[in-house]
């Protein structure tokens, strides 16, 4: 199978959708070591590629400007690589070393997992995806900005609010329960949560991914409880109060059913009204009950699906290896 040439946005973020793990070869028609890299590239993109195993691609960055913003190219040549539509790992400039490293890395991680493509198991170890990306969209939860995470009526004894976001899979699919781990958030003194999420670019949001795994206590009001009603605010400056999302009209309010939630994975698939979430810099989610009379609430892991867009801020694009005037 040959190197994919990528002509448009769509073209690629379906690739992501379909192809386990994508490599992608940003790259100038003026940049000296670019070429001098591509025949080890495709040398390795004719050994290596697998179809929806490992797909090997091209992006001309001067061509796909929006592309090659929005997963951040500063220079020429940079190679990224996505595994489950999440950008995992970049090479940059014209090391061939390092990038036939990295590649056979993830040839022999492939071959381990062929068979095993379920969607609790997705991923080796590093992208855990609770449910199916939509067709022509891809996991964007890399793009937020963990430092400026907020969590209120978070429980301390459970885990800090970037837990909802870490790409392994939840210890609560592995049997580990309520282990030293913590990697879940549960609500303190009522059912209710705000979470606040800053992002470093621009997103379309299509859908989120809700994850929750109670664990049964003795105590039944000890046992915590999935999210049924979820409020979403949009490109608001800092969290929201409990009282003040209240006076606040939401971009939009759904409400998660039984029926909605994965047995497998605990995950339920929560489509927006896509044309409302736009030019996201930020959301708010609310999660405002869960589905019984208990006191808590738990979350394990929360994935974004969507187009990601320009960064924040850029820095000038240069070649790499090349000095200016050559």
């Amino acid at each position: 199978m040959s190197v994919i040439n990528i002509s448009s946005n769509e073209q690629f973020n379906t690739l992501l959708n379909s192809s386990r793990v994508v490599v992608a070869d940003f790259y100038a028609d003026w940049c000296g070591p670019c070429k001098a890299i591509a025949p080890v590239y495709d040398s390795l993109a004719r050994q290596l590629s697998r179809p929806n195993q490992i797909t090997f691609t091209k992006i001309n960055g001067d061509e796909q400007k929006d592309l090659a913003q929005a997963y951040s190219v500063r220079a020429y040549p940079t190679f990224i690589v996505f595994e489950n539509g999440r950008k995992t790992q970049t090479v940059a400039g014209a090391d061939p070393r390092r990038l036939n490293e990295v590649i056979q890395k993830l040839a022999n991680e492939a071959t381990k997992s062929d068979g095993a493509a379920d969607a609790e198991s997705s991923g080796s170890g590093g992208s855990w995806i609770g449910a199916a990306v939509a067709k022509g969209y891809a996991d964007v939860t890399d793009q937020i900005d963990p430092k400026g995470l907020e969590l209120l009526n978070r429980d301390d004894e459970a885990g800090e609010p970037r837990v909802l976001f870490d790409s392994s899979k939840p210890s609560g699919l592995a049997g580990k329960g309520k282990s030293s781990g913590k990697d879940w958030v549960e609500s303190d003194t009522d059912e209710q949560l705000m979470l606040y999420i800053p992002f470093q670019s621009t997103l379309k949001v299509h859908s989120l991914q809700i994850t929750s795994l109670p664990t049964e206590s003795e105590d039944a009001d000890e046992t915590p409880m999935r999210p049924k009603t979820v409020s979403l605010y949009t490109n608001r400056p800092h969290v929201l109060g409990f009282d003040e999302a209240e006076d606040i009209p939401a971009q939009q309010t759904v409400e998660i059913k039984e029926s909605d939630w994965d047995a497998k994975t605990g995950t339920a698939n929560v489509p927006l009204r896509f044309v409302k979430f736009q030019n996201v810099t930020s959301l708010v989610v609310f999660f405002v009950d869960g589905d019984g009379d208990s006191e808590k609430l738990r979350v394990d892991r929360i994935r974004i699906v969507g187009d990601s867009g320009e960064k924040r801020a850029m820095g000038k694009l240069e070649k790499i290896g090349d000095e200016p005037g050559e």
